[in-house]
């Protein structure tokens, strides 16, 4: 059996009272809403996240251009202060310039300017410190102190120029000055210069005395020589360069396979020539008159002394183209003669003046008066004087030159320019001799070389050698402390004998104590280079301590 039961059916009094209790109800909900007007949203959170970025962005932007105001405020503030610096700055200036030479109103003007712009500056500071540094507008501002400081530097670059401009007229007044010192310097050396030829003239060669040898007189009179060669050298370079010369071309052609570092020191190449031709013949009475200009000399030794010190004595003072006029058939003049036609080649001379009238007329025993003639035969005459003092003495006087490749020794060489060991990394060679050296008994005058072609520098300097005794009696050429071997001792020094200036300048050194040191004769060969070989003799030592001579 179901125990089940069917639903009883609905009720129809129910539904009706449902339907009249919600109809009740919206009444009494629209009377409550008449009542009261406002009324509730909701918002949703995503608009409220949106309203507030806003509000952020809002006040982000009110930040930065309060920012970029006080920043444009700053920037007016600090070139405002720039301006003025640079008004303080051209104030002083104007100070100054008022001060030299001495202008009190301008001063006092001056100085109240400084007053004025450092006033100005302070009261910059206290408004930086109070914090009120606001000015408006900020780039109208900016704009006036940019204008502000150009302004004071225009005014400081005028002062400038005229303290500039002031400094040059200074010294334009100082070179005009000078010019009419110059002047009259020149007029009374011409004046003095025909007051000593008119009486005889005063010689620094007056007090060289007859003596039997005088080291110190020696190099005094080699030092007047050689700068005659120099000026000679000079005149010759410039009148080459007049005619268009190669100087390079001639330089090696004279010394060739050397590369000179600087263009002033081809003039060593050309020094070594004049040198070389004006030196030959040196040690030989004669000096290198032909046999058949006729001449004779005393054959008693002390009366031959006497002769050249006469020659010496009378030609150290003279005019020498005055005196080859007179004396057209001297000895000077015959050495002259012979050392021109072969110094001077007649491809040079024409070159030089067009023509070979210079030459004929030396050829045939006229003296031209031409500027070059008048530079050679001063040279000549000082070259002969040496010689004639040289022949004077009762000892030997010998010359030498520095073998070519011979290595350089700072001990007994000083180089002309002083970069030389600066620059060089190993070993320096002689590249060859400028001015030959001198052996004056057992003092040696240096001989000036030019140094090897590594590092192409000139030098000068004394070269010894020494040789020792071998076994079974031969003789062994060695190398010395100083250096490569020179062929068969042409730069022997005798133990403790003075070593006299050299190339140009005074006594700087010594070698060391007297002692069984001892030296021989070396006798060279028409050429000015000693023979090489031991050749037989003494034993050979070069002296201790010697040093470089500085050519002055």
């Amino acid at each position: 059996m179901d125990s089940t039961r069917p639903c009883p059916p609905p009720n129809k009094t129910s539904r009706i009272a449902k339907t009249f209790k919600k109809v009740i109800n919206r009444k009494t909900a629209s009377k409550n809403r008449s009542s009261n007007p406002g009324f509730c949203l909701l918002i949703p959170q995503e608009k409220l996240r949106c309203c507030e970025s806003h509000q952020f962005e809002k006040d982000d932007a009110e930040d930065a251009k309060e920012e970029s105001k006080n920043r444009a405020a700053m920037e007016a503030f600090v070139a405002k202060l720039f301006a003025t610096l640079s008004a303080v700055k051209a104030a002083y200036a104007e100070l100054q310039m008022a001060q030299f030479p001495y202008n009190s109103d301008a001063i006092q003007s001056a100085d109240q300017a400084v007053v004025d712009e450092l006033k100005a500056l302070s009261e910059l500071k206290y408004t930086f410190l109070k914090k009120q540094i606001d000015s408006s507008p900020p780039h109208v501002t900016l704009m006036l102190a940019e204008i502000q400081e150009q302004q004071s530097l225009m005014k400081t670059y005028e002062i400038t120029m005229k303290k500039m401009q002031a400094e040059i007229e200074r010294k334009e007044t100082l070179i005009s000055s000078l010019q009419q010192q110059l002047q009259d310097t020149i007029q009374n050396n011409k004046s003095l210069e025909k007051k000593m030829n008119a009486s005889g003239s005063f010689s620094i060669l007056d007090n060289v005395k007859f003596s039997d040898a005088n080291p110190k007189d020696f190099v005094l009179v080699l030092h007047y020589c050689l700068r005659s060669v120099r000026n000679f050298v000079k005149f010759l370079i410039r009148d080459m360069e007049s005619a268009n010369w190669d100087i390079e071309s001639a330089a090696s052609a004279v010394q060739p396979n050397i590369i000179f570092s600087k263009r002033d020191h081809k003039a060593f190449a050309f020094e070594s020539f004049v040198c070389r031709e004006m030196f030959t013949g040196f040690n030989e009475p004669s000096f290198s008159i032909q046999n058949n200009d006729h001449y004779s000399l005393p054959g008693d030794i002390y009366q031959r002394r006497v002769f050249f010190y006469e020659q010496f004595r009378k030609l150290r003072s003279v005019n020498v183209i005055h005196f080859l006029k007179q004396n057209p058939g001297s000895l000077l003049g015959k050495f002259l003669k012979s050392k021109y036609l072969n110094l001077v080649h007649p491809k040079m001379e024409f070159s030089f003046s067009g023509n070979l009238n210079q030459r004929k007329m030396v050829n045939s025993g006229e003296y031209p008066e031409t500027e070059f003639f008048k530079m050679f035969a001063e040279m000549g005459r000082r070259v002969w004087l040496l010689h004639c003092l040289a022949f004077s003495f009762d000892h030997e006087v010998e010359i030498f030159q520095v073998k070519q490749s011979s290595r350089f020794s700072e001990m007994y060489m000083e180089s002309v320019t002083e970069d030389v060991f600066a620059a060089a990394d190993g070993d320096l060679r002689v590249a060859f001799t400028v001015v030959p050296g001198f052996k004056v008994g057992r003092s040696v005058v240096q001989s000036q070389s030019k140094n090897s072609i590594d590092h192409r520098v000139a030098l000068r300097g004394v070269w010894t050698h020494r040789t020792r005794k071998a076994g079974g009696g031969q003789r062994q050429n060695r190398r010395s402390d100083c250096g490569d071997m020179v062929g068969g001792g042409a730069a022997v020094v005798g133990g403790g004998a003075a070593v006299v200036g050299g190339g140009g300048g005074g006594v700087r050194c010594r070698l060391g104590p007297l002692g069984r040191h001892r030296a021989r004769n070396i006798k060279l060969d028409s050429s000015g280079v000693a023979p090489s070989g031991g050749g037989g003799g003494d034993e050979l030592f070069h002296g201790r301590g010697l040093v470089g001579l500085e050519h002055k």
